[in-house]
């Protein structure tokens, strides 16, 4: 989402942290160019004037110019105010009110209100343990009413009983006494929107808002709206009254100016966005976290959390035992890259991770994308059980076999075979013997040099950690105790070489050895 206004607003402050004194001249010229881009990312003019105005106030101040590393803390000045005009703090729906509480969702026509209304029940019902009431008040969309049933049935949430010729007002009404009557925690109001805003669509709400007293009023927008997004959210909040925005599309292809403007303009939180079309592709709205991605500083913090939410304890537990005896076969190495795909694959990872925008480019030319996970397993399902087990059994006529099943070439299989071999031999070196400790805090060390992170040492490796240790592992982010660290095993990967696995294809220039990620900054 935020690609090309991480691209611009990332050179125009490199090119001040790499002088070694400012003066006013070059701060209003460099302020010139993060105005620019602001505009070009479609975030409301009002915004942009007022985010420049402060930044400017504060980054012209003789205690910046003086300052040992000015540039430094104009960059500091900066996030500092993206963090402020996306709100200080990221805030969850409030459930604090009696039973059933009611939740009502508004917005335009295909801003996704249905689909987001199944993910925040299914998030509600997974995460938090509540019963929730789903009820579709949108009379006039074919269908409508109908597909938030089937979005219940998926999801395995209940959906208010369709009743035909009930008006909106009425079928609100019906829903919250059911929820009554169900012993429900929650009920979630899906109303009907307009291709536009109109008179009859916010008489509509009003009327519902009156009916049924909701404790929280969400408003669906699409991130991709652009400049209209401002406009919107102020119709809406001034005629309804809304506490809360939730935006989709946000793992689109936009410019981001539309999540930038409306918690400016409204004053209200961000509480969700939508990163995806299955039903638990729904996030909680970090503004620090989001600041730190837009200005390329990465999210270790979230990407702690993703780890802990994925890893199978179980499945992490009988890794490390393999690994203290130095096993390690074509089954572990499968398991390893579908752990990947869970977390969000390659551009998921490596959006989180500090510094790797700045290589996005390295890492495609390099042929690293999310369709190699799928191609490697793929030829390793195509494997018999004995084979997985003992991959040494492999020969030309195997080889055949499997790069028909799996639609490769035996060169794709031979540099899956390599990767497992150097993976194993690490594994088997870092087994037995009580060296192991040790040898993942020199790789973590490595991998640490590599990525500019002197002597941090990386983060541990998440994958061998027990629920209670990522929980205090988050805590430890969320303080700041981590600082800007990568994580020196990613989840899933078992430690291997302390960093993202190869992936079979060409390696990045800067490789200092099997499936480690080059630094920023390594050239060709």
């Amino acid at each position: 989402m935020f690609e090309s206004l991480q691209e611009r607003l990332g050179s125009i402050l490199n090119g001040l942290t790499g002088r070694g004194a400012l003066s006013e001249a070059d701060v209003s010229a460099a302020l010139r160019e993060v105005r620019r881009a602001l505009i070009e990312a479609d975030v409301s003019l009002e915004v942009v004037r007022s985010f420049t105005d402060k930044v400017r106030a504060k980054a012209v101040g003789a205690e910046v110019l003086r300052s040992i590393k000015p540039g430094q803390m104009v960059v500091k000045i900066v996030h500092d105010e993206l963090v402020a005009m996306l709100g200080e703090e990221g805030q969850s729906i409030d459930l604090n009110a009696p039973a059933p509480v009611v939740v009502m969702m508004v917005g335009l026509q295909g801003s996704g209100k249905t689909t987001t209304t199944g993910k925040i029940a299914n998030r509600l019902t997974a995460r938090q343990g509540k019963k929730v009431l789903m009820a579709s008040l949108d009379t006039r969309r074919p269908a409508a009413q109908e597909q938030l049933r089937q979005i219940g049935d998926q999801v395995s949430v209940a959906t208010l009983p369709i009743v035909a010729g009930q008006t909106p007002v009425e079928i609100a009404r019906r829903a919250v006494q059911a929820a009554k009557l169900g012993g429900h925690d929650v009920v979630i109001l899906d109303t009907a929107g307009r291709t536009h805003i109109d008179e009859p669509l916010m008489a509509e709400m009003a009327e519902i808002k009156a009916a049924t007293n909701p404790h929280e009023i969400l408003l669906v927008a699409d991130a991709l709206t652009g400049q209209d997004a401002v406009n919107l959210a102020r119709s809406f909040d001034e005629r309804v009254g809304i506490t809360g925005l939730v935006l989709t599309r946000m793992d689109g292809d936009g410019r981001g100016g539309a999540a930038l403007s409306m918690r400016a303009v409204t004053g209200k939180p961000v509480k969700l966005v939508g990163v995806g079309e299955k039903m638990d592709a729904l996030e909680e709205f970090h503004p620090k976290r989001v600041a730190d991605r837009i200005l390329g500083m990465g999210d270790i913090v979230s990407l702690v959390e993703k780890a802990s939410e994925t890893i199978d304890a179980e499945k992490a537990a009988a890794m490390a035992r393999k690994m203290q005896a130095g096993k390690f076969d074509l089954n572990d190495l499968a398991d390893q890259l579908r752990q990947m795909q869970k977390m969000g694959g390659m551009g998921g990872i490596m959006g989180m991770m500090p510094g790797m925008g700045k290589m996005k480019d390295q890492i495609a030319a390099a042929g690293f994308d999310d369709k190699t996970f799928a191609r490697q397993i793929a030829i390793i399902q195509s494997m018999t059980p004995a084979e997985r087990s003992n991959p040494d059994v492999l020969k030309h006529s195997r080889k055949k076999r499997i790069a028909a099943g799996s639609g490769t070439d035996a060169a794709a299989i031979n540099k899956l075979l390599k990767m497992h071999r150097q993976m194993a031999d690490m594994m088997k070196a870092m087994g037995g013997k009580g060296k192991g400790a040790g040898m993942m805090q020199r790789a973590m060390g490595g991998l640490a040099a590599k990525m500019g992170l002197g002597g941090m040492g990386g983060m541990p490796d998440l994958s061998k950690m027990d629920p209670e240790q990522l929980k205090a592992l988050q805590k430890q982010a969320q303080s700041g105790g981590l600082a800007k660290g990568v994580p020196g095993g990613l989840p899933g990967l078992g430690g291997a070489s302390g960093g993202l696995p190869g992936l079979g294809g060409p390696r990045l220039p800067g490789l200092g050895g099997p499936g480690v990620l080059p630094g920023p900054g390594r050239k060709k």
